[in-house]
């Protein structure tokens, strides 16, 4: 069933509907396990959008393999996605900077205060990202140093090709996951692809893990496909490359390829001069999993990120 979490008549003439699709199983087993998947919250990233089909549509296909409640939320930020706009439109507002909210407070922090009270009592969430329309980025589980320890088990379920523990001094306190596992509610990011695109062969990928996933905690029996083996790392194991010229970005090589160290990734040309103002090359060996999508860069923009030193467990 089709559920409204919140509404809220806006200024603007709009009204802000977040909605959430309720799959759960016949009559049963009164305590049965919960599992919340989330995406929107930024409205120009639209992998999670063919994520939540997928796991709707698979479900209702075969229900007899249900054993317990889904609940997917496919658009957090919905004025958002209707209009391919990161922040919440007119408010000018980061969504995923808003989290946990306030019940007595204004009217965005009530609104965070319910999505955070509705996905309450899940075992689980799983929060679907994309990147940017500059960069695009293989299927990766993120997570914050602080909450790690507790998560890595769960990130390996997801078919990702890593997981990447960010230093807890750049997670952002006010994000959904964040607050929800400050709550004791277990929450993995899921960043994969480019904004403003589906990309549905990665779609796919985090969508059998999730299925992957619920079968682990006993929400799904039917059969799920061979589950990859992602790579773990922290900060330090990851190259940063930002370009260095102005000009047009011209990649070598494609996402998710083994690079050696002195590899060239690409190079940045000028269209004016018609010269090479600057060669990417690879510090070290590993797999390119970031790289530049839109062509044109500036001075500091980035272009790829390299997994260059995997780590064995926690």
């Amino acid at each position: 069933m089709i559920e409204t979490v919140v509404a809220y008549q806006l200024a603007v003439g709009e009204t802000l509907r977040i909605q959430k699709k309720r799959l759960m199983p016949g009559a049963g087993n009164p305590n049965i396990g919960r599992i919340s998947i989330v995406s929107g919250i930024h409205g120009d990233e639209l992998e999670g959008q063919y994520v939540c089909y997928e796991i709707i549509r698979r479900i209702q296909e075969h229900p007899e393999n249900l054993n317990g409640i889904v609940d997917v939320y496919p658009a957090l930020n919905p004025l958002g996605v209707d209009s391919g706009s990161r922040v919440i439109p007119k408010l000018n507002m980061d969504m995923n900077r808003m989290f946990p909210g306030e019940a007595t407070g204004t009217m965005m922090d009530k609104l965070a205060a319910r999505i955070i009270e509705d996905i309450k009592g899940s075992d689980i969430c799983v929060d679907v990202h994309a990147s940017d329309t500059f960069v695009k980025e293989m299927p990766q589980v993120r997570i914050s140093e602080e909450h790690g320890k507790d998560l890595v088990d769960f990130s390996r379920l997801l078919n990702a090709d890593l997981i990447w523990i960010n230093a807890s001094a750049t997670a952002h306190e006010a994000t959904l996951t964040n607050s929800l596992n400050t709550i004791g509610v277990p929450a993995l990011l899921v960043e994969m692809g480019l904004g403003n695109r589906v990309t549905r062969s990665f779609g796919d990928q985090i969508t059998e893990g999730i299925f992957n996933l619920m079968h682990e905690i006993g929400i799904w029996s039917g059969p799920v496909g061979e589950i990859r083996n992602a790579k773990l790392t922290r900060d330090y194991g990851i190259d940063f490359f930002r370009a260095q010229s102005t000009g047009i970005f011209l990649p070598d090589m494609e996402n998710g390829q083994q690079v050696s160290a002195g590899d060239m990734i690409g190079k940045i040309v000028s269209t004016l001069s018609g010269d090479v103002l600057e060669i990417v090359q690879a510090k070290r060996s590993g797999i390119l999993f970031t790289l530049r999508e839109y062509p044109l860069v500036y001075e500091g923009a980035l272009i790829a990120r390299v997994l260059a030193e995997e780590r064995n467990g926690w």
